[in-house]
Order: C-alpha cells, then sequence, then structure tokens
C-alpha cells in the first residue's frame, strides 16, 4: 500500500516549479506517491511536468482541461491518492530533504486524525519561522479544543494546508475536500471543518515546508476578483459554525476572524481594481449584514479603534435586500 501521498497543484510556476520538483526528488521513498496536477497552465509548467513523470519515482501528473483554482486541484489530487496519509504542497514552495520521512514518522507514532507542523517562510532572501498558535506540542487533543479562544491566534488561524499530515480516514469521512472553485481563503472553511468535525489532532515540532511569498502571480499580490472570494470562504464558516452545537462559544471566533481578514482587505483597498475596490465595500458591507448581530457587535466592541470605526461604517452603507442574501 501507499504510504503517504503528496498533492501538488502547479499553475504557470515554470520559474519555481523545477526547485519544487527538485525537493520532491529529495524526498522520495518506495511508498510514496507525488500527484502533480497541472491546473490548464499556459507557460512552460506542462513540459516541466512531463519530464517529471519520467524522471520522478513515484510521479503521477494529471491535467486539467480548465483552470479551477487551488481548491479543485487539491481535491483531484485528494480523489487520485491512494495513500495511507496525505499531504499538499503549492507549486512554487519546496521541501528540505527528509523532511517527509520525518512527518510519516511522527504521524505513525501519534495516530491521530491530522497533524500540524511549522513552516519557513521565504519572501526574497528573508526567511523566518512560523509556529502553529498551539502550545502543547507532541499530544494528541481534540480539535475543537484547540478553536478558542476568541480574541488569540488559536490553531484554526493557521490554515495552510501544507503544514500537516492527514490520514485518509479523514477522506473516508468527508472531511478531507475543499470547497469547490474557491480562488482564495479555501483554506479558511476547511481548516474550521475540520477543527469542529474530526476527532483527533497533535501539533509537533518539525520544520520542512518553505513556503515562497512575494510570487508576482499569487493572488495575494493580485487585487483582482478572486481576491474576494474571502467573502464566499467565511460565509461558509460562518454557516457552517452556526450549525454546531457549540456555535454559542465558537461563532465569536468566526466572527472576529472573518472581521479582521475583512478589515485589512480594506485597509489596502488602493490596491484593488477601482471596480473591485467597489465590489469590495459592497459585497463587505452586505456581509456584515448577514452576520449574528449581536455577535459582530460584540466583536467590535473589542477590535482596535481604527479597524472597529471602519467597520461601523460600512456596517451602516446601505445595500440592497438581495446583495444581503447573495
Amino acid at each position: 500500500m501507499v504510504k503517504l501521498s503528496v498533492i501538488v497543484p502547479f499553475y504557470n510556476v515554470q520559474q519555481y516549479a523545477p526547485d519544487t520538483l527538485k525537493s520532491l526528488q529529495a524526498n522520495t521513498r518506495d511508498d510514496f506517491e507525488f500527484i502533480l496536477v497541472d491546473d490548464c497552465s499556459r507557460d512552460g509548467t506542462p513540459d516541466i511536468l512531463a519530464r517529471a513523470e519520467r524522471e520522478l519515482p513515484g510521479a503521477v501528473l494529471v491535467r486539467h482541461e480548465q483552470n479551477g483554482g487551488l481548491a479543485t486541484a487539491r481535491n483531484t489530487g485528494i480523489d487520485r491518492a491512494r495513500g495511507r496519509y496525505l499531504t499538499f504542497l503549492d507549486g512554487d514552495d519546496w521541501l528540505a530533504p527528509g523532511y517527509y520521512d520525518r512527518l510519516v514518522a511522527a504521524m505513525e507514532e501519534l495516530d491521530c486524525d491530522f497533524l500540524r507542523t511549522d513552516h519557513v517562510q521565504c519572501t526574497g532572501r528573508a526567511r523566518t519561522v512560523h509556529r502553529v498558535p498551539h502550545g502543547r506540542r507532541g499530544v494528541v487533543m481534540e480539535p475543537r479544543a484547540a478553536i478558542l479562544p476568541a480574541d488569540r491566534s488559536t490553531s484554526v488561524d493557521y490554515a495552510y494546508a501544507w503544514a500537516g499530515i492527514y490520514h485518509r480516514r479523514l477522506v473516508d469521512r468527508g472531511l478531507l475536500h475543499f470547497t469547490h472553485g474557491l480562488r482564495t481563503a479555501e483554506d479558511r472553511p476547511w481548516i474550521w471543518k475540520l477543527h469542529r468535525e474530526a476527532e483527533s489532532f497533535a501539533t509537533v515540532n518539525l520544520m520542512g515546508v518553505f513556503y515562497r511569498r512575494g510570487v508576482a502571480s499569487s493572488l495575494t499580490q493580485i487585487g483582482d476578483v478572486r481576491q474576494l472570494d474571502f467573502i464566499r470562504a467565511f460565509d461558509q464558516v460562518i454557516e457552517e459554525t452556526a450549525l454546531d452545537p457549540e456555535a454559542d462559544k465558537l461563532l465569536p471566533k468566526a466572527v472576529r476572524t472573518y472581521c479582521a481578514i475583512m478589515a485589512h482587505h480594506l485597509g489596502s483597498i488602493e490596491r484593488f481594481e477601482p471596480a473591485v475596490a467597489r465590489k469590495l465595500r459592497s459585497l463587505s458591507s452586505a456581509a456584515l449584514k448577514r452576520m449574528p448581530q449581536d455577535v459582530l457587535a460584540d466583536v467590535m466592541d473589542t477590535m482596535d479603534s481604527q479597524r472597529a470605526s471602519r467597520l461601523r461604517r460600512l456596517r451602516r452603507r446601505p445595500v440592497s435586500a438581495r446583495t444581503v442574501a447573495a
């Protein structure tokens, strides 16, 4: 049986894909497979992946006829995966040699539903260590116990899918797939679902993923309409959390995170194209009106004055009933 399936979506990353694939080469094992998903790239990426299919042990190449975005590409990989464990890597990031050996060993020792790891963020030549915001290491816990407190960064705020490893039983339970078509913030409904519904998780002192920031083609750098998918993503978080038996405890955290991300985008609205900026204001105003209003009021009372006043102005903005319901 395949022990580990590594799912790696690629889209127009010809400049970075060779480094990614070289790092996978330094992580091969007879019982590992690497599912390379070409999300309809239009540059030289398909040729690079065709060569990798021949030269990288365990490589499985899958091509999309249409670009579907990161969430959809990951789902394609999940559906093709045969491993007992699954993990993810983005097509412009890379790994330390032998990292997956250590990751699998940690997972086998703790035998939980999913495991979270630290990572290194790379911006140009700068390197910064980012740690899972969870204090207890190497201890198996109930995932929902790591959602709160609402006013501090917790494990659900560390939404990087590639910073961890996941047991196949999560696939069997319908917990590992991403929301189809989300172009950004695709990890947010996903990580909340894992923490609400999985049975066990742990965090370990293991680092081996190098996350490349500042890539010009990344959606985090492009101020177009796809960035607004964070609204659809967090609407899903709020809607699903509201159905949870502990909704009264968990919703303040979900609403606070949603407001913080919204305020962040509004605070840098000048990077968006004018039409997208107008749509951001309109959709954000409608989203604030959809949130549970008592929870929202409490959250804004505890936010810093600059962000709270920005959101209060937007909350008072008139929008159509149709936009609110969207």
